[in-house]
């Protein structure tokens, strides 16, 4: 563990946990053995990270937020307040499943909404961004932006966040911040380069 970090005194950090440079634990906030939580983190309030889960640097989880076991977040990916992570599908008290999860990957960038929930297995795409509420049952390409219940693709985001808006056939600018946009054939979202 880095000496650069902040951990509050309510929080606990198990043994073996990796925290990097620059990293803040808030009150209550449970660190389990094998997590590995890289530089520049803010973990909020009553935040439970499980055992050998992997956080990316830059990483912001808000309050009241459980990763558990088989999810990786990459670098800079928010997590809003009480959002919710699965690693079980089909979950019985009485038969455990032995930490044999399905993984799910949070791509960097990517933004998940307040009280939106992840159905494991899924790999959510680089600045994707995830509405308040939504349930994510799939996949969600990069730079999608996603609402409902289930979540359905409502449109696309910039990497600066903005909803994009202005298109022309298959081409978009940002109107905040000007980076140019084309879709694919495959109907993804690519930066012009």
């Amino acid at each position: 563990m880095d000496k650069n970090c902040y951990i509050h005194d309510t929080s606990i950090v198990d043994e073996d946990v990796v925290i990097g440079n620059g990293t803040k634990i808030w009150c209550y906030t449970h660190i389990q053995s094998g997590a590995k939580i890289g530089s520049n983190c803010t973990l909020g309030q009553n935040v439970n990270i499980s055992n050998n889960v992997i956080l990316g640097d830059g990483v912001k989880v808000q309050n009241n937020v459980s990763i558990y076991e088989g999810i990786i977040l990459e670098d800079y990916v928010f997590c809003g307040p009480s959002c919710v992570f699965s690693n079980d599908l089909t979950p019985r008290a009485r038969y455990p499943k032995n930490h044999s999860y399905l993984p799910t990957v949070i791509r960097h960038d990517a933004s998940l909404g307040a009280n939106c929930t992840i159905v494991c297995g899924n790999e959510i795409g680089h600045h994707a961004m995830i509405a308040a509420g939504a349930v994510v049952t799939s996949d969600v390409k990069a730079y999608a932006l996603m609402a409902g219940v289930p979540a359905k693709r409502i449109g696309w985001v910039c990497q600066c966040g903005q909803v994009l808006k202005n298109w022309n056939l298959s081409e978009a600018i940002c109107e905040n911040c000007g980076r140019e946009y084309i879709l694919s054939v495959t109907h993804d979202l690519e930066e012009k380069i």
